[in-house]
């Protein structure tokens, strides 16, 4: 295992313990409301000041960007990109769907991932070029060649600012032609549950960088294909993104392609 991973996991299993600390008592936190239907509690931000502590001890020279706290820059060309708590309204629901996401990248190319699940104790990981593993066993995309027989999972636009129409038409292509389509959560999970073969293809508009970074490296490392949806590699920046297994993806894509964006 890589040593970027080893810190990675250390720092999200710390995030992790703060996490799970408060699940019996979300009651008792304090809640800030930062837009329509996107929440930040105390819990988010210990859990982020845990890992960027960990990550800034280890390697001071490398930049951090995280949900909660924005760019940490030391100028290096190593960037990590946290979420602290993908899934925070499911977390302050009580609904045990929400992970630690971080990714490293160097000069703009992901090159490691970890996305850990307190709640299932499931740790997923990934280095380039070495494969994706959760709980240090391989892991693999999908095989599935029919849409007709896969499962889908997607989230639904919930910010003022996102494209709720061209979701809608999305919708209405995808589910007849599929056996289903789930809305989880988390995104970060949702990632990780493509890249482990418990759904066949993820889609969904408008996320941000530490929504995805460390899901697209488990996907692509566990054989599967990302794109944004116009079928090209815009997805960190424009943050609309298809992934899946290779040919369940390239059909979702290609239905995709039809949904005018604004």
């Amino acid at each position: 295992m890589h040593p970027y991973v080893n810190t990675a996991i250390k720092a999200a299993r710390e995030a992790g313990s703060i996490i799970v600390r408060y699940v019996d008592r979300l009651d008792t936190l304090s809640i800030e409301r930062k837009s329509r239907n996107d929440f930040v509690s105390e819990v988010d931000r210990a859990a982020e000041a845990a890992i960027i502590e960990t990550l800034s001890k280890a390697y001071p020279d490398h930049d951090i960007l995280a949900e909660e706290s924005g760019l940490h820059k030391a100028g290096g060309d190593y960037q990590w990109i946290v979420d602290p708590l993908d899934g925070t309204t499911n977390y302050l629901h009580g609904y045990p769907n929400f992970a630690v996401s971080i990714a490293c990248f160097y000069r703009g190319k992901p090159e490691h991932a970890v996305i850990f699940d307190p709640m299932r104790d499931e740790l997923f990981f990934a280095t380039r070029g070495q494969g994706a593993q959760m709980n240090n066993h391989r892991i693999r995309v999908s095989g599935m060649k029919s849409l007709n027989d896969s499962l889908l999972v997607t989230g639904f636009p919930f910010r003022d600012d996102q494209n709720v129409e061209e979701w809608i038409d999305a919708f209405r292509l995808l589910q007849p032609k599929t056996s289903g389509i789930r809305r989880p959560g988390s995104a970060a999970i949702d990632l990780a549950h493509v890249a482990c073969g418990r759904f066949e293809a993820f889609f969904e508009l408008g996320l941000k960088p530490w929504d995805i970074a460390a899901g697209v490296l488990l996907v692509q490392e566990a054989g599967g294909i990302v794109s944004d949806w116009a079928g090209e590699q815009d997805f960190m920046q424009s943050g609309n993104i298809i992934a899946g297994g290779p040919a369940i993806q390239e059909q979702v894509a290609t239905l995709l392609k039809t949904v005018k964006l604004s």
